[in-house]
């Protein structure tokens, strides 16, 4: 450290500030990272770290202060400027093309004229040597999160960057895949490049960095070797006090049945997609389901089967509270006392550029039309119980915005997941499914999101957990499965399951019946 502490840093900002309006999302921010130096920067949603690391990149131009690359001042206009410097950046929310394929996609981000057949060939190496599977001929529009997430890794290496910054890398990612992502973050370490890596999940960067800074409110609060903190520690840097434990999972006798699968299979609607092969799941009142799996494996599919947004052909297929409800789509289930929050934020759960209370209003103009509408369905909206409403969930999430009713897409990525969640759980549903609730969010908001959805089951709600977070799943599991290529291991206690045994059938050991073999058994065939 003192070495390299002594060294001219690889990348400084003094004084950086960027200033939106009356807010000033960087005020004033000094950061120093040295070559060869994985530097964690921490904070919570809306810290300002997206914004200081968009300045980095070119994509936002500084109000005040500058930026020396190798002791030097340099302006950075554009991601193109960024990239010719030595700066590489994998952002949380992706810029990729839906209508291109993988390499298409990343050839956009190279420089010079360089044949696809290449770019296939070093995407595929790439993605191999990695742990990250990548089909260079897919269209980006049938891949899955995870697997989107992958090709701006992928993408990002390939320009063989100086610094690479990495905004929640891991955040989609098995434990298998992010051991192999910081096997390749210590080979680069050693070749002398720099890591700026944001995260939420702080074991890990205890475990891979050797600084971090924390942002707090726009302004640098400390700086520390993180391998000599603790998590809690860290978690309280970030928040300025201490972060609630969840309390209550797991506690309580289930009650009756809210949601019963049976021997449901659904075919793939694209190439690129995953067939659901005779899923079979039990969830009653009271409790957490928790569904484990990696990326690509059929998750999103089990989703829009379970919400009806795709149906299918046996009404028996999918029961809720004993109603045959495999025909009905997403609004007759609403209607059945049922809520959804779907993996991606921006365009799916919300509309970016409408307000939060006309998302509101869109999502639950069916089931609160008495409240929200004047006239009937086709009447005009009611502004003040709308409005209401807006506030309530907003206070209950505590989702900090700028505005008293803003554009969805003008909140950080942690307060619009809050209100969405609050958004469903507002409603009081008798069942809650959710699509990685917590992804690229910080502790605090983790913390408030997790218990929340406790809270709900311990209420006499059932509640399905989609998520790719083993932290997440063990901490407000009542029961944990694993989807592996479109199969479902059978629930299994939260309180007997292992990571170790997760991790089996996240590799695919299933008996004949889709179930979980024992996990011995199971490393002997191996």
């Amino acid at each position: 450290m003192n070495d390299r502490q002594n060294l001219i840093p690889l990348l400084e900002t003094k004084g950086l500030t960027k200033i939106f309006g009356s807010l000033r999302a960087c005020d004033g921010i000094d950061l120093a990272i040295a070559p060869g130096e994985v530097h964690a920067l921490l904070g919570e949603n809306g810290a300002g770290k997206s914004t200081l690391v968009k300045m980095l990149f070119g994509v936002l131009e500084p109000s005040g202060g500058e930026i020396l690359w190798k002791g030097r001042p340099v302006k950075i206009g554009s991601p193109g400027e960024a990239r010719a410097t030595g700066v590489g950046m994998v952002f949380q929310h992706f810029s990729l093309f839906e209508a291109l394929t993988v390499a298409e996609n990343i050839a956009l981000a190279l420089d010079g004229n360089v044949p696809i057949e290449r770019i296939s060939d070093e995407a595929r190496r790439l993605s191999v040597e990695y742990g990250l599977p990548l089909d260079p001929s897919a269209h980006v529009a049938d891949l899955s999160v995870g697997e989107r997430q992958r090709i701006e890794i992928v993408r990002a290496l390939l320009q063989n960057p100086e610094l690479i910054i990495l905004d929640e890398p891991t955040s989609v990612l098995t434990p298998q895949e992010a051991d192999k992502l910081f096997e390749t973050l210590a080979k680069l370490k050693a070749e002398g490049r720099s890591v700026l890596y944001i995260s939420h999940r702080l074991e890990e960067v205890q475990r891979i960095c050797d600084r971090a800074t924390v942002l707090r409110h726009g302004k640098v609060t400390g700086a520390c070797d993180p391998r000599k903190e603790t998590p809690s520690s860290l978690a309280r840097m970030m928040v300025g006090g201490e972060v609630a434990e969840i309390t209550g999972a797991g506690l309580g006798e289930p009650g009756e049945v809210l949601v019963e699968v049976a021997s449901l299979s659904a075919p793939a609607r694209t190439p690129f997609a995953v067939t659901l092969k005779d899923v079979d799941l039990t969830v009653r009142a009271g409790e957490v389901i928790a569904i484990a799996g990696v990326a690509g494996n059929g998750q999103s599919e089990l989703f829009d089967v379970l919400s009806g947004e795709v149906t299918v052909a046996n009404p028996e297929a999918i029961r809720i509270a004993g109603t045959p409800a495999g025909r009905l789509g997403i609004t007759a289930r609403r209607l059945m006392g049922c809520s959804f929050v779907p993996e991606e934020r921006h365009g799916h759960a919300a509309v970016p550029t409408m307000s939060l209370s006309g998302n509101l209003v869109l999502s639950r103009y069916a089931s609160d039309r008495k409240a929200f509408l004047t006239g009937g369905w086709l009447g005009l909206i009611n502004n003040g119980p709308v409005a209401a409403a807006t506030k309530r969930i907003s206070s209950a999430m505590d989702v900090r915005k700028s505005l008293v009713d803003p554009p969805a897409g003008s909140l950080s990525g942690g307060n619009l997941q809050k209100f969405i969640v609050g958004r469903e759980l507002d409603r009081q549903p008798r069942v809650l499914v959710v699509n990685q609730p917590t992804w690229g969010v910080d502790a605090g908001a983790a913390s408030r999101i997790r218990q929340a959805l406790v809270d709900l089951a311990k209420s006499g709600s059932a509640v399905i957990v989609i998520s790719q977070d083993l932290d997440e799943v063990f901490e407000i599991a009542s029961s944990i499965s694993v989807i592996n290529e479109g199969r479902l291991s059978k629930p299994e206690p939260a309180a007997t399951m292992t990571r170790e045994r997760i991790g089996l059938l996240m590799g695919g050991f299933h008996d004949g019946a889709g179930h979980g073999v024992d996990p011995a058994e199971a490393a002997h065939a191996h």
